[in-house]
């Protein structure tokens, strides 16, 4: 029993690995040459391994696309959450969650660029694309900075203000790093990280009464 149960192990640990070869390819697959071209045959080139292989741990492109977005989405979420908790007060949190927010797309370039492609290029049986979709599930970061917000607000830390509209605000500009060329060309991460935490921080004082 213990030969067998190491040897279930072995195998799901093998096979772990591989479906995270697999996913690692396909980032880097859309990457370097986009959603459209990122084809099991292209992605199995850059793993070093067959289509078969794809094809025995994941049943399709479309599946195997929703496991990347999965694990990017989640990748991203550990990594700023990380950096957010070991803080106490709202405004070290909305601080680190900025900072945090942005430093991931600079050191995940690569990432960045396949979760765009995925969302902006994949879509649902019904033909629906992926952007469309409404999650019946609070995304975990939208909450995060909801939480922050409204914290801060409860504890007279910020002032009165739409908790719904600043969120917007916050991710937009967060957002607008990754996608605008014209804006990273001329501004740098650091400043951008410093200049738009100032501007929130003032715009979060609001109305103090």
């Amino acid at each position: 029993m213990k030969s067998t149960t190491k040897t279930d192990s072995k195998q799901s640990f093998i096979a772990e690995a591989r479906r995270a070869q697999i996913i690692e390819a396909a980032i880097k697959t859309l990457d370097e040459i986009g959603y459209i071209q990122a084809s099991l045959a292209q992605i199995a080139k850059r793993a070093g391994i067959s289509t078969a292989l794809i094809s025995y741990h994941f049943s399709d492109k479309d599946d195997l696309m929703d496991h990347v977005l999965m694990h990017l989405l989640g990748e991203s979420t550990s990594y700023v959450l990380d950096r957010v908790h070991p803080h106490s007060t709202p405004h070290a949190k909305l601080n680190a969650f900025i900072f945090a927010s942005l430093a991931y797309q600079g050191t995940h370039r690569a990432h960045n660029s396949a979760l765009v492609e995925i969302i902006f290029n994949a879509r649902t049986p019904d033909n629906v694309p992926y952007y469309k979709l409404s999650d019946d599930e609070e995304e975990p970061l939208l909450h995060e900075l909801q939480q922050i917000l409204q914290d801060g607000q409860e504890k007279g830390d910020f002032g009165v203000f739409n908790v719904n509209v600043m969120c917007s605000l916050i991710q937009g500009a967060i957002g607008e790093y990754m996608l605008n060329t014209a804006v990273t060309q001329k501004v740098d991460l650091e400043t951008y990280s410093n200049e738009l935490t100032k501007i929130v921080q003032q715009a979060s004082k609001g109305i103090s009464d």
